[in-house]
């Protein structure tokens, strides 16, 4: 079997691939810029190309054929048309990885299966994943390219803590806040329900899919079985670290109006995802897959995260002195407000 990974080296795909690269009758390729080599594994073939430049990647792919080809950097419709242009009749299966952000928001129920419909008015990011998906299965149905729709929620790796508030360079300042004993933001009262997936798991249901011929035309939700609060995510990052967590719980809506000026999209990651309380339904998917299961809980994964982060200072401890700033008057404002009522 012959799998092509557009990307390859990212937060999830890494993970599919490592996983791939040593598993029995794959033939692994990826196609991307090269930037990262020294993270593909041993025996893994590459093919340098931006995926953007359809002409190129046309030559370069012209006498390959796969079995699967996995696109996990197609965010725009541009980006899926360009790819059924590049892979109709040179592949059995094309998997492009959607997200779960594009469920209905705000929800209807909090348990979410794949016929949950889609709709996010609150975040551009998952409307244009919705178009993607919508051109794909119109193409499925039309023509019989052969396409499965994958929905990830929160997945993490060893590099990256999941978080609901952060800044634009993303979890550290947060992390630093905590060790230095300041008041975290959580959005809400904290109590809304979450689920985080490892990307090893992640990567289990994924696989199971590859080659599956009752992926053909579908879609699967890939999480995890182990749902949290947002207040239990991060007292148990806390509690890895080995300080007390001092939360100040802050409401989404107050959230998306203040970070605005500043840049930061909260209204689209908060109000149109991670405010919202969710449970995933994933009978479907182990029906499909029957190995997928949690297999690295929360405190589990975020000790991995933990130990690499504090061990790879200059890679992973970003700092972020605007978005320490911004904590902190967004706390001040709230806390006069209180003294004023």
């Amino acid at each position: 079997m012959k799998a092509l990974f557009i990307g390859g080296t990212g937060t999830i795909s890494a993970a599919i691939v490592r996983r791939l690269a040593a598993a029995p009758g794959w033939e692994v390729w990826l196609l991307n810029r090269g930037s990262r080599q020294g993270t593909v594994p041993e025996g893994v073939h590459q093919i340098i190309a931006d995926i953007h430049d359809e002409a190129d990647v046309a030559e370069k792919i012209r006498d390959l054929e796969f079995d699967t080809v996995c696109e996990f950097i197609g965010f725009t419709l541009p980006d899926v048309q360009r790819d059924y242009r590049l892979f109709k009749g040179k592949t059995r299966q094309y998997i492009y990885t959607s997200s779960a952000s594009a469920y209905h928001k705000p929800a209807a129920g909090y348990v979410v299966t794949e016929g949950t419909t889609l709709a996010n008015p609150y975040w551009q990011y998952s409307r244009d994943k919705i178009a993607c998906e919508q051109f794909l299965m119109q193409k499925y149905r039309e023509e019989g390219f052969p396409v499965t729709i994958v929905r990830p929620s929160h997945t993490y790796d060893e590099r990256r803590i999941p978080l609901g508030v952060h800044g634009k360079n993303g979890f550290w300042q947060v992390i630093r806040r905590m060790l230095d004993g300041k008041p975290v933001i959580i959005q809400g009262d904290g109590t809304s329900l979450w689920t985080v997936t490892f990307n090893e798991d992640f990567a289990t249901g994924y696989t199971g899919l590859m080659g599956n011929r009752h992926a053909i035309g579908e879609a699967f939700q890939i999480t995890g079985d182990e749902t949290l609060t947002w207040n239990q995510i991060y007292a148990t990052i806390a509690d890895a670290l080995g300080v007390e967590l001092r939360a100040y719980h802050v409401s989404s809506e107050f959230l998306a109006a203040a970070g605005a000026p500043y840049g930061y999209d909260l209204k689209g990651s908060l109000i149109g995802d991670k405010a919202e309380s969710v449970v995933f339904d994933n009978r479907k998917l182990k029906a499909a897959v029957p190995d997928m299961c949690t297999r690295v809980r929360f405190d589990q994964g975020v000790r991995i995260a933990l130990d690499y982060i504090l061990a790879h200072p200059k890679e992973c401890q970003i700092e972020d002195a605007q978005f320490d700033a911004w904590c902190d008057r967004v706390i001040e404002v709230l806390e006069e407000a209180k003294k004023r009522i």
